[in-house]
């Protein structure tokens, strides 16, 4: 098994395609950087035009690393669906592309066990991602910001919100949405590798992951009775943003906040069951299909 893992990493790093994604979040990251570092205090200015009045803030110090990588991961974490269908996405297809898929399928190891090892290959590099993003957004941020108290902008209802975390208080919460980030890209693997059994090339499961990743998070979106009921519950790109919830704290009666605290870890939780319920169906799906597979046609 582990030979077989090996084998597969190395057939990852061969293809120029898994140094795309690398570059190109670094580049969003160092874009947004220079940005903020050269007129930051503006888009500051517009995010308090509303409660300036009632808050006194340090401009300078609310443009710390921490707010930065905040910003950028909510763009970011947007598009890595697209990064990590790019190798989940040519799994299988890309075997049988290459004409390689029979021979695979000849050597004395079960079909189950070439989907867990491409599985655990796509895993690796989705970690490897984030591992890559948590550099270039959180650790250079912090080099180029530097540290301090971490401000928050939400809108909860019809009520607009802003929440200081303080500096000794935010770096768990990055490890933990990074845990999170990684298991919801998970489920993007495996949707894509399960596409990736019924092509006989990569553009197609692709371009598919993402097109249905586009659908499913303008449905997530949109703001109707019954699709909210009925339909986002059902929906994986409505439990993607969920990493958000370890940035929203807990607060007393006062509005104090709770250092330590989130608000609403339970919802936390049942979106994780929920991204680990579609891992797994997902997964059970490919191997069921793929061990049904007929490679003589």
């Amino acid at each position: 098994m582990w030979s077989l893992l090996q084998i597969e990493l190395y057939k990852i790093a061969k293809r120029p395609r898994t140094y795309i994604a690398f570059v190109a979040i670094a580049a969003i990251a160092f874009i947004f950087q220079f940005a903020f570092k050269a007129d930051g205090a503006s888009y500051l200015n517009l995010m308090l035009q509303t409660v300036s009045e009632s808050f006194d803030l340090d401009l300078k110090k609310s443009m710390n690393g921490y707010f930065m990588c905040y910003i950028i991961l909510n763009t970011l974490l947007i598009q890595v669906p697209i990064l990590v269908a790019l190798v989940a996405g040519d799994a299988i297809s890309g075997e049988a592309n290459m004409g390689t898929l029979r021979l695979i399928l000849t050597k004395p190891v079960s079909r189950t066990q070439i989907i867990l090892v491409k599985f655990l290959a796509s895993i690796i590099f989705t970690v490897l991602l984030l591992v890559w993003m948590a550099v270039t957004s959180l650790f250079f941020s912090l080099l180029i910001f530097g540290a301090d108290d971490m401000l928050i902008f939400r809108n909860k209802g019809q009520e607009s919100m802003i929440l200081q975390i303080t500096q000794d208080d935010i770096m768990w919460r990055y490890m933990a949405a990074f845990a999170y980030a990684a298991v919801a890209l998970t489920v993007i693997a495996a949707l894509a590798m399960l596409l990736s059994v019924y092509a006989e090339n990569s553009i197609g499961p692709i371009i598919a992951t993402v097109c249905i990743v586009i659908v499913c998070t303008v449905i997530s979106n949109m703001n109707v009775p019954i699709i909210d009921k009925h339909v986002k519950p059902w929906l994986f790109t409505s439990y993607l943003v969920g990493w958000k919830g370890f940035f929203y704290i807990a607060t007393t009666e006062d509005g104090l906040p709770i250092k330590g605290s989130i608000e609403n870890w339970a919802a936390i939780r049942n979106s994780l069951y929920i991204l680990l319920g579609h891992i797994a169906v997902l997964l059970g799906i490919t191997i069921f299909v793929f061990r049904k597979k007929d490679i003589l046609t």
